[in-house]
């Protein structure tokens, strides 16, 4: 019996620079990926989260999990800044994170740099 194609979560096991972003994905590690990213210290993830989407909680579940394994989130918002709701804010502060909203090409440049100079970093990039 045929069997459909394994639908699985996108994951790139390691930490690697972001080598270009646009056209509503980004690059990275020879590969390239469609949407919105999460760079944690256990991988680069898929993230399902669109410009203009709720910053959450929930959303923000997978980075919250990981507490402890960095200390710094950037969040890539887009091409538009807006503040990171209070409540999300002061769950990643409750677990030692400090968190800086910027638009998602700012915050590419400088997870590269924070992340060549080998610092506790994550960051979180929504898709433009």
């Amino acid at each position: 019996m045929a069997r459909g194609p394994e639908i699985r979560d996108a994951h790139f096991p390691g930490r690697a620079p972001i080598d270009a972003y646009g056209n509503g994905g980004f690059r990275f590690a020879d590969m390239s990926h469609r949407g919105s990213l999460l760079c944690l210290p256990s991988g680069i993830h898929g993230w399902d989260m669109a410009e203009g989407d709720p910053l959450s909680i929930e959303a923000f579940s997978r980075v919250l999990e990981e507490a402890g394994t960095f200390e710094f989130l950037l969040i890539g918002m887009g091409k538009d800044i807006r503040p990171i709701p209070a409540p999300l804010k002061a769950a990643l502060r409750a677990r030692g994170i400090s968190s800086d909203p910027m638009g998602t090409g700012a915050a590419v440049r400088t997870y590269n740099i924070m992340l060549g100079e080998a610092r506790p970093v994550a960051a979180a990039l929504i898709a433009i």
